[in-house]
């Protein structure tokens, strides 16, 4: 007998996620497929891959939008919402990364809040309890990010640099990121504060596999961060 496809609960059948996709080719037909058993719709923004992935992610079946050169981050998340907002029955937008670290359980969950809280943004956060364990350097950094962005908008989170959001549709109407690069995740708080719509923060776990550790990602994202908050 063929095998059912699982109903998505309501929510999630009204949401569209957004994924930056660069060079992720080991890992994207996994993370998609664990997905699409929740969400029917994910739209890949590949921001300019050399090693395949576009045509992994779209095999999987997410949708896929092309930048033919490497953008960054903030400019293939923007790509991704804009897509995303073209079709009328998308209510919330969910932001996830590429490399694995990110639950989809965590998204349902953060999903269910927003439509159960009346919340227009979800901010997922690793640091609402002691699960995730990024290591004593990331943190710091992190941390510092947390600070900066706090002073420079006006909002009090505990996780600025988290890329797991849920974001209402009306919310994603009102963001037009400029800052293309890491400096995005503290433009795009900006942005949602001063909409003065509600938002919360929901406790999540980020992964840090084999794989994301074998790429350098915990120590080059946590400069990154460091340089693009010095020079935005």
């Amino acid at each position: 007998m063929p095998t059912s496809v699982p109903t998505p609960r309501p929510p999630a059948r009204h949401a569209w996620v957004v994924m930056p996709l660069y060079n992720e080719a080991d890992v994207i037909a996994e993370v998609i497929t664990g997905l699409r058993a929740e969400f029917p719709n994910i739209v890949c923004v590949d921001d300019g891959s050399r090693d395949g992935s576009a045509s992994i992610a779209a095999q999987a079946g997410a949708q896929l939008v092309q930048h033919p050169v490497n953008l960054g981050q903030g400019a293939a998340l923007q790509t991704g919402i804009d897509f995303a907002l073209m079709h009328p029955e998308c209510d919330y937008i969910v932001t996830f990364d590429a490399d694995g670290q990110h639950r989809v359980e965590d998204a349902l969950a953060m999903l269910d809040a927003a439509h159960d809280q009346g919340a227009a943004v979800v901010f997922g956060s690793r640091f609402l309890d002691d699960r995730t364990r990024p290591g004593w350097m990331k943190k710091v950094v992190l941390k510092t990010a947390v600070w900066v962005t706090n002073m420079t908008t006006g909002m009090r989170l505990t996780d600025a640099h988290n890329g797991l959001r849920v974001i209402r549709r009306d919310a994603a109407q009102k963001i037009d990121l400029k800052q293309d690069r890491m400096a995005h995740a503290t433009e795009i708080v900006l942005e949602i504060g001063r909409t003065g719509l509600p938002w919360i923060e929901y406790p999540v776990e980020l992964l840090y596999t084999d794989y994301s550790k074998a790429k350098g990602q915990s120590v080059l994202n946590s400069v990154n961060i460091l340089v693009d908050l010095v020079v935005r």
